[in-house]
């Protein structure tokens, strides 16, 4: 029996087609750690990717122009400002299956908030080249980078839809096709109401299923990223022409710090919450850095090719020849109970790792493994196709664990995973 972990094993299409169209090969089985990054639509050269990101920030501009207009009623709120996850497409951090929360009504405050405060001159900046939509995860304010990725998958949900609906007429057999109504897909300016349209999209026989363009994908972080910001603040805060900007920066900067004995360091933690502080105060800083980002397009292209192919190597490529050679060794034979299950898992693996080289499934580009969420991916890949449920971030009572392995109320057990090198593994085996 061959497993069916991805979309070319669940559709039958060849793997190279997919990678001609330009299409990631997304398991159906989890979501994998991968994210739409706005700015590498902004940045590409494609006609068609320059008009998505115009229409995104265009719809951006609508809001900012609504929400300064006063209250709105929660029907028009709810209309324009939240959105359902698009789970179809597979990316995220859903361990298990690709439910997520969407973007519901704290993202629709936090957004409108934004809009009417720090950023009213969101779509009108006169420092940086274009408009970005990522410019609203920047300071602490209930839109972080998921949300963003959710944002844009959104706004952008009509082309995906149309990408997918050309590759299954193209190189998928139609038997395994649906004519689906999706909801919220164009939206009209004229009567300012999202639409709904028909396509044609593969069909699992639950759901339909989204396939996203490789190059505007990145894994960790989007280019435009508050982390990113933290860590080049004080070049950007110098770099500024301002003079008396540049003063007014350094002194509040200096001013939000907590005072400290003579000789101790600020912690990471108190250096960010001072910048955080500085870009609520002096909002105009965001656009130097925008700025900075944008000039520097070329690295954010080369940056995410890598981390996405790092990803393909691991999740896809390597977690597929680890799946084949478990299946061949009689791994995925179910046994008494979950507990046994399991502990015939690790030794079988172990095994499999120390006597068969199986170690090199756990290395991209030579380099081990080094997060335990990467490692908890690999795991949950592997065990598709089997009698038992699995589940992650179960809490047992004593705290969340990684998974809850199940077959029935009767029969579960937990798994929990550490590196070696966690500082609390000592800990963790002692409360065992």
């Amino acid at each position: 029996m061959t497993m069916k972990l991805y979309f070319s094993d669940f559709f039958r299409c060849d793997v190279d087609d997919l990678e001609h169209y330009g299409a990631l090969d997304v398991s159906l089985v989890a979501d994998l750690p991968l994210f739409i990054d706005p700015f590498l639509i902004f940045n590409s050269r494609k006609p068609a990717y320059q008009g998505l990101h115009n229409e995104m920030i265009r719809y951006l501009r609508f809001l900012r122009d609504k929400s300064q207009g006063g209250p709105l009623p929660d029907g028009l709120t709810k209309s324009w400002f939240t959105f359902s996850e698009v789970k179809q497409n597979w990316l995220g951090y859903s361990f298990t299956g690709n439910n997520g929360r969407g973007l519901g009504p704290k993202f629709a405050k936090a957004l409108r908030a934004n809009l009417t405060t720090v950023f009213r001159n969101f779509g009108d900046e006169t420092i940086t080249k274009g408009s970005h939509i990522e410019k609203l995860c920047l300071i602490k304010s209930g839109v972080g980078r998921d949300n963003i990725s959710d944002f844009a998958t959104n706004l952008i949900k009509n082309y995906l839809l149309e990408y997918t609906q050309k590759f299954a007429q193209q190189s998928i057999d139609p038997r395994l096709l649906k004519k689906i109504y999706v909801e919220k897909v164009i939206f009209n300016w004229t009567t300012e109401t999202w639409e709904s349209h028909a396509f044609l999209l593969p069909w699992t026989g639950q759901d339909y299923v989204i396939l996203t363009p490789e190059d505007i994908l990145t894994k960790d972080d989007t280019w435009i990223s508050q982390s990113d910001l933290v860590r080049r603040y004080e070049h950007i805060a110098s770099s500024v022409p301002n003079e008396q900007l540049r003063w007014n920066l350094d002194n509040y900067f200096r001013a939000a710090l907590p005072k400290k004995p003579k000789g101790e360091l600020h912690t990471q933690e108190e250096k960010t919450n001072a910048v955080v502080s500085v870009l609520e105060r002096f909002p105009e800083i965001l656009d130097w850095y925008v700025k900075n980002r944008e000039e520097d397009g070329t690295a954010a292209v080369k940056s995410s090719h890598r981390k996405v192919e790092e990803t393909k190597t691991l999740f896809i490529d390597q977690v597929s020849q680890l799946v084949n050679a478990l299946e061949r060794g009689g791994f995925y034979q179910p046994v008494k109970d979950s507990y046994e299950s399991s502990i015939e898992r690790v030794k079988f693996l172990k095994k499999t790792i120390e006597d068969n080289d199986g170690y090199r499934f756990f290395y991209v580009d030579g380099e081990p493994i080094e997060r335990e969420m990467d490692l908890q991916l690999v795991y949950r890949l592997t065990w598709y196709a089997t009698p038992f449920e699995v589940d992650s971030e179960v809490n047992n009572g004593r705290g969340p664990v990684d998974y809850k392995i199940s077959m029935g109320s009767a029969d579960k057990s937990l798994v929990e995973f550490k590196l070696a090198s966690n500082t609390k593994l000592e800990q963790n085996l002692g409360t065992c």
